[in-house]
């Protein structure tokens, strides 16, 4: 059966102004929330490196979309000179589209990849959230703490080279929908990004060593089909090591359980 439209689909009118309504909701907060947030940034890296990861600049996502992904990168190297070497000091909050602004054509954004109304279509600035997803990988093999993040509510492409875990990143959209932590420790972290020829690079920092560490696990993953619809779902945990004393888990987190739409058929699945 065919998917109903919203209403906001079938006037977009409607939907730009509930767009607007929101984002000026989001900069009166960013100005009467109490939050001190992250806004200096340096060229000096700080003494010791907690996690680094990369993640492939152009991937096959569908058909049709190579100029989309070319585009992509363009507004990754845009984005990214906003947040390379940004500082986050105790008591400070990340806020990701308080940093990036609003992707415009004017700042030179072209149209990319982004996932809305529960299909892949082209946007401007689309696809930079493959930043926001970096980050989030980085942060979570630390003692930031996250409050505030969202991911899709549906997958749209079969796996390409994936090497995380589905449903471990961090969705943004110009501002209300935004990825955000706090530094609730006494030390100082530091996030940097930079591009070799085929990824896009990311490191997170802290400018004292910790004597623990943290490991990342998926759990439970599956693929089911319930009333002609496939659904993917799976646990992510978090391990707390310590690193002088053999490695010896000092504590276990579930951190997020998701269950999102399928948009594809995959390979195998389990009757729901």
């Amino acid at each position: 059966m065919k998917q109903r439209k919203l209403l906001s689909q079938r006037h977009p009118i409607l939907y730009f102004l509930a767009v607007w309504a929101r984002r000026l909701k989001r900069i009166a907060e960013w100005h009467l929330d109490g939050k001190k947030y992250a806004k200096t940034r340096t060229v000096d890296k700080l003494s010791n490196r907690i996690k680094k990861h990369q993640s492939v600049l152009l991937k096959k996502l569908g058909d049709n979309n190579a100029q989309l992904q070319l585009n992509k990168v363009t507004n990754l190297k845009i984005a990214v000179k906003k947040l390379d070497g940004i500082l986050i000091k105790p008591n400070e909050t990340f806020s990701f589209c308080k940093l990036v602004g609003l992707p415009t054509k004017k700042k030179g954004y072209l149209d990319g990849m982004e996932l809305s109304f529960g299909e892949a279509r082209a946007g401007t600035g689309g696809g930079i959230c493959q930043i926001s997803n970096l980050i989030h990988w980085l942060v979570m093999h630390s003692p930031l703490t996250v409050t505030e993040r969202y991911h899709h509510s549906f997958d749209p492409f079969p796996d390409d080279g994936r090497v995380l875990p589905f449903g471990s990143g961090a969705t943004v959209f110009y501002n209300y929908r935004d990825y955000q932590f706090t530094n609730n420790t006494a030390h100082t972290f530091q996030i940097n990004l930079w591009f070799t020829e085929k990824c896009l690079e990311g490191e997170l920092r802290i400018n004292e060593e910790l004597d623990y560490a943290y490991h990342v696990i998926e759990k439970d993953h599956q693929f089911l089909k319930i009333a002609h619809q496939f659904y993917r779902k799976n646990e992510i945990w978090r391990e707390k090591f310590l690193k002088f004393e053999g490695g010896k888990v000092v504590e276990t987190e579930l951190l997020t359980k998701n269950f999102a739409r399928v948009t594809y058929q995959p390979d195998r699945w389990v009757e729901g």
